[in-house]
């Protein structure tokens, strides 16, 4: 019986060690800012990105992985006799899931399964360890898809940005609506809902959106995790409180990259959960 392997995009933030201990394969989303193209990197690897956002006036563009990106991964799997399961970034967020796709059909479309995750950052994380986990298991790729679809059902993210300016260069405010958010003193929070990114609510001041995020962690939780943009102190404070209030599970704190992140800006915190 064919083993299966786990392919995913850069979006999930697993470490590069843990990728090549795995056998998981990245397939990297790119960034380009002042005129230089790089893939996203992997989780360590952002703060360059980062410092160069803070002190730039320009704001990145991002691009999904090309067909023949995602072909080459596949063939070479293909080609050890293994089937595949794919869990991109969700279809409303980029054009991932697409590229994914049409490297499937001209392939080989019978031994991969394109799964559209409509989450992303340490819930996806999740959802590629689960597979990874029942791969090893001998599950069949059937097996792993079915149960990748129940679990994306019950996760959810909510993220905050410390500044309305990534959201304005983004194009997400206009100018008129940053100015007078910042003059407020407005905290935007945004969740993913159905793998679109949504504004949940404006509260005035950082506490604010960080008790906001923290009570919207359901209590029936099995997972939750910390994301953060330079702000790792202000992240261990979050999982602190977040650890106390949840004792019987560990919280931890991840990262957030470029792609995701290019919108938040520094300092832009989030929580994922899962239950």
């Amino acid at each position: 019986m064919s083993k299966v392997r786990i392919v995913t995009d850069s979006t999930a933030y697993i470490s590069r060690e843990f990728a090549m201990q795995h056998q998981i394969c990245i397939v990297p989303l790119s960034v380009t800012f002042s005129g230089v193209t790089k893939d996203e990197g992997f989780p360590g690897e952002f703060e360059e990105f980062y410092r160069q956002l803070e002190a730039s006036k320009e704001f990145p563009t991002t691009s999904q992985p090309s067909i023949s990106a995602f072909a080459s991964v596949y063939e070479e799997i293909l080609a050890e006799g293994n089937e595949i399961v794919a869990i991109v970034i969700s279809e409303k967020l980029s054009g991932t899931f697409n590229s994914a796709s049409a490297a499937a059909a001209m392939t080989a479309p019978d031994k991969i399964t394109v799964i559209d995750s409509e989450t992303t950052v340490y819930n996806r994380k999740l959802l590629v360890m689960k597979a990874w986990e029942m791969a090893e298991q001998g599950c069949s790729r059937e097996e792993i898809t079915e149960a990748i679809e129940n679990e994306k059902k019950r996760m959810h993210v909510s993220l905050t940005a410390d500044t309305l300016e990534y959201l304005k260069r983004g194009g997400r405010l206009t100018a008129a609506q940053a100015a007078i958010g910042s003059f407020l003193n407005v905290k935007p929070v945004i969740g993913l809902i159905n793998g679109r990114l949504e504004p949940l609510a404006k509260v005035r001041g950082r506490g604010k959106a960080l008790e906001y995020i923290i009570n919207s962690v359901p209590e029936n939780v099995s997972n939750v995790a910390v994301l953060h943009i330079l702000c790792s102190d202000e992240a261990k404070l979050v999982q602190q409180k977040l650890q106390e209030k949840f004792p019987h599970i560990k919280v931890e704190v991840d990262e957030i990259g470029p792609v995701i992140g290019s919108h938040l800006g520094p300092r832009g915190i989030g929580i994922c959960s899962k239950w």
